[in-house]
């Protein structure tokens, strides 16, 4: 009886010492911007040196069906901090813009929204987010900072509140220099044309006009003109700024040893906390245009500025990782590193260089539905705990990391709302070999673009297109005229039926199923069709945070570490020293 009760004594133990090694570690999630999943040694890349991030691959589990919620930053990152679709919490456009452009814009990430960070941090997790956000900022005043990162759990911000742009960068040309030229030079032309025409009738006595009217239009075209003219002329102080939690630190933005002072406060987080779990949310600026490089990586690589970027960043991930072996913290934490999306193929410098990544063997790339777009690096590493050297083939979502480090900090899932994500663990640690992914909806903004099944009983992985992208050359694999693709009008091609592909037979999508070539051809649509309208069901009106209203620039939002009239200048970062680079 009593050896009995010694073994049960024992068995006991050994759980309560098993559940302790998976229950609560520190998180650190790394997260690229625009990489192409070919961009990585550990995906196949021969040329790119990426041995940090390799070290990953080696350590722990290769993802190779990992699939970004949206192909855009803004709905994207919604999606993984959420775990949920991006139009179930309105950050999905119905307008041709799917992204945040402006700090002074007011949509944003809603509060009602419930982030990871924001359950870690009632668990008992010092939370972090180093580098960009792109989720919005204020909503009503300069200072509300309703969608701040601070106001949706991390304890802690240091990065820009937008994005990375050309128009940043001073000679690396503008985004929206096209659009402005496509989409406002007709409409003042026809305006200015329509406002002489007046005068001209006005005088010749054609038509009565009442001078006060011609007067007021005047001024409103007047006060555009110079508003949009003031704007994009100081375009890179308005939107360009670094932050610590609510207080600008650089204003505008300097490139010079970004990454290493990125890198260095990630650093530093880890190294505060070591006594308590954290989570870190690492989100590099790299490899998003306007392409940067420290002097010490500036023409190294073999890809020309884009590769410097890419090995730069791998640089960044080597210096977490070893902190983390500094302080005797690698069992302990889990290690994530992913893309927002996949490379931005269109990216081409005004001196023709290529600026934008590589997807492999897969198709298109950022803004669109085609693998290229979608398809994302997925690496874990959590020693002893995750498998290492393992690749997954299944089907797996950004938004599978809510559920996953939400469960391992002992917090709780929301139960009032649908999670879309997965728990991880199980398929990484082997106990189970199938996704709990049988469908993935892909959106193109707020328009359902694509569908993919995988069947429990089935190799297959099929994939339907509802409409696709207008690749402009036809025969390219982007849309470089307009530098990005739109997902509705005259930008797209609809399909009735719908396209149809099978990943596990044709991965680079580039033969379409028929009714000839597939006997099942109709019932896989008809099971796909049943999804949509299960899923179409499950969604709920929302206030959309991207309409016109919340994306245009608003004056009275805008963030400014002295005045406008002093050109919003400030530079609290000089001289704070970086980090020592040393290259094998």
């Amino acid at each position: 009886m009593g050896l009995l009760l010694l073994l049960i004594i024992c068995q006991c133990a050994i759980n309560s010492i098993k559940t302790h090694s998976v229950s609560k570690p520190n998180i650190i999630l790394l997260m690229a911007d625009d990489l192409g999943i070919g961009d990585l040694g550990c995906y196949g890349n021969k040329t790119l040196r990426t041995p940090n991030i390799d070290r990953l691959a080696e350590e722990g589990v290769t993802l190779t069906q990992h699939i970004a919620a949206a192909p855009l930053c803004t709905p994207s990152r919604a999606a993984f901090l959420t775990g949920r679709y991006p139009i179930r919490s309105g950050m999905a456009a119905f307008s041709r813009v799917g992204v945040f452009l402006f700090s002074a814009s007011s949509g944003g990430l809603p509060s009602e929204e419930i982030t990871f960070p924001k359950l870690l941090k009632q668990k008992g997790y010092a939370t972090a987010l180093i580098g960009k956000w792109h989720l919005g900022m204020n909503c009503e005043s300069s200072n509300d900072f309703c969608h701040h990162p601070l106001s949706h759990g991390f304890d802690y911000f240091y990065g820009l509140p937008v994005t990375n742009f050309r128009d940043c960068k001073p000679g690396q040309g503008s985004v929206f220099l096209k659009g402005v030229q496509r989409d406002l030079v007709i409409p003042v032309q026809i305006a200015g044309i329509a406002l002489v025409s007046l005068a001209v009738v006005q005088y010749i006595g054609l038509l009565k006009v009442p001078f006060q009217a011609l007067g007021y239009f005047l001024l409103i075209m007047t006060i555009s003109l110079v508003v949009l003219i003031f704007f994009f002329y100081h375009f890179r102080q308005l939107n360009c700024f670094l932050m610590r939690d609510h207080q600008i630190i650089q204003q505008p933005l300097s490139y010079e040893n970004l990454t290493q002072r990125l890198t260095k406060e990630a650093m530093k987080f880890i190294e505060r906390n070591t006594d308590t779990p954290f989570l870190l949310f690492l989100s590099y600026l790299h490899v998003h245009t306007a392409l940067y490089a420290s002097e010490n990586f500036r023409g190294k690589s073999k890809h020309g500025l884009y590769g410097d970027a890419v090995e730069e960043m791998d640089w960044s991930v080597g210096q977490v990782l070893d902190v983390l072996e500094k302080h005797n913290l690698k069992d302990k934490t889990l290690v994530y590193f992913t893309s927002d999306q996949g490379a931005h193929v269109e990216e081409i410098s005004s001196a023709g260089e290529v600026h934008g990544g590589y997807n492999g063997i897969y198709k298109g790339g950022k803004s669109t539905n085609w693998e290229g777009g979608i398809r994302v690096p997925g690496l874990l590493r959590w020693p002893g705990v995750v498998q290492a050297g393992a690749h997954i083939d299944e089907p797996t979502s950004n938004m599978d990391i809510f559920p996953t480090i939400v469960k391992l900090a002992n917090a709780q899932l929301p139960s009032d709302r649908i999670i879309d994500g997965h728990d991880l663990l199980p398929l990484v640690q082997g106990e189970v070999t199938q996704s709990k992914h049988e469908f993935l909806f892909h959106y193109c903004n707020a328009y359902l673009n694509a569908v993919r099944w995988h069947p429990g009983n089935s190799e297959s992985v099929w994939k339907v297109f509802f409409f696709t992208p207008n690749f402009s050359p036809e025969d390219s694999n982007g849309c470089y005229d307009s530098h990005v693709c739109f997902c509705h009008g005259g930008f797209i091609t609809r399909h009735d039926p719908p396209l149809l592909f099978d990943l596990s037979r044709d991965p680079e999508e580039k033969v379409p199923l028929t009714p000839e070539t597939e006997s099942r051809f109709y019932e896989v649509i008809r099971v796909i069709q049943q999804a949509v309208d299960n899923h179409t069901r499950s969604l709920h009106a929302v206030p959309n945070q991207l309409s016109w209203d919340n994306l245009l620039w608003k004056p009275w939002l805008q963030l400014c570490c002295s005045s406008l009239f002093q050109s919003c200048y400030c530079d609290h970062e000089s001289g704070g020293g970086s980090l020592q680079v040393q290259l094998g």
